[in-house]
């Protein structure tokens, strides 16, 4: 099922981004891993973080995130820097499933942005161990393909920061039978958060059941907020998009071998 190329995973350059922090570029998938436009770290916040935290279920005991994929681990970094601004009652359980173990073991010479200089001990030991623990939060790194990793996660979804490459560059992480996968392992309140507002991406959801919301606020562009039970954001009207477009169709795993 894999379409990684294993001859160019090597070949990565440093990016700078629009708000001061780094990111690479893949020579892999001929893509960087952040937008430049919207910046590293102002894409994890609000893309992801923020609205995952501001509409997920705040009474829980635990609460487990999927990152989808650690990459430069930003969106995990970014969670440790909201939680330590705002912290939560919750235990916080982090999977991130990443194939790139080369990747992850350069992370600590990494020249992270100065908010997530507190982490420093737990960028070293992600990236000698591919994991870390503490009494409130836990992170795990699942090595290997994303598609195989996910239906292995112990526990339900809270919320999904759904990141991978492009549905151009990396499209098994973006299918309805990838969708199903995220869909069977939901609580029954999950937030999935993405950048992507395309079609087929939002179809692939939407035939999993998802309700679909535009992402709240201006500092990025928008993207798309998934939820099983309705939210109080901006709807997308996906009957009439399919009846303004009857050839709309989410992206299918056959497509690809």
């Amino acid at each position: 099922m894999s379409l990684y190329d294993p001859e160019k995973r090597s070949r990565k350059e440093k990016v700078p981004t629009e708000d001061g922090s780094l990111t690479l570029y893949s020579a892999e998938f001929d893509e960087c891993y952040h937008s430049t436009r919207d910046g590293a770290l102002r894409e994890s916040l609000h893309k992801h973080i923020l609205p995952a935290f501001g509409l997920a279920e705040p009474h829980k005991k635990e609460l487990v995130i999927l990152d989808v994929c650690f990459g430069l681990g930003y969106n995990t970094l970014a969670t440790l820097h909201y939680l330590q601004k705002d912290p939560i009652d919750a235990k916080v359980k982090i999977y991130s499933p990443e194939f790139d173990r080369e990747l992850v073991a350069s992370l600590k010479d990494f020249d992270y942005p100065e908010a997530f200089a507190p982490f420093a001990g737990i960028i070293r030991q992600l990236a000698e161990q591919g994991s870390y623990r503490d009494e409130k939060v836990e992170i795990t790194i699942l090595f290997g393909d994303a598609r195989e990793m996910i239906p292995r996660i112990p526990d339900q979804l809270d919320i999904v920061y759904q990141d991978p490459f492009s549905p151009k560059k990396n499209p098994l992480l973006w299918t309805r039978e990838y969708f199903a996968d995220i869909r069977a392992k939901a609580s029954e309140d999950l937030i999935l958060t993405t950048y992507s507002s395309a079609t087929p991406v939002r179809m692939g959801l939407y035939e999993n059941g998802f309700l679909l919301y535009e992402t709240p606020g201006d500092e990025v562009r928008t993207g798309t907020i998934a939820s099983l039970k309705p939210l109080d954001l901006k709807p997308v009207d996906m009957e009439l998009k399919k009846q303004r477009n009857p050839q709309a169709a989410s992206l299918r795993d056959g497509m690809f071998h």
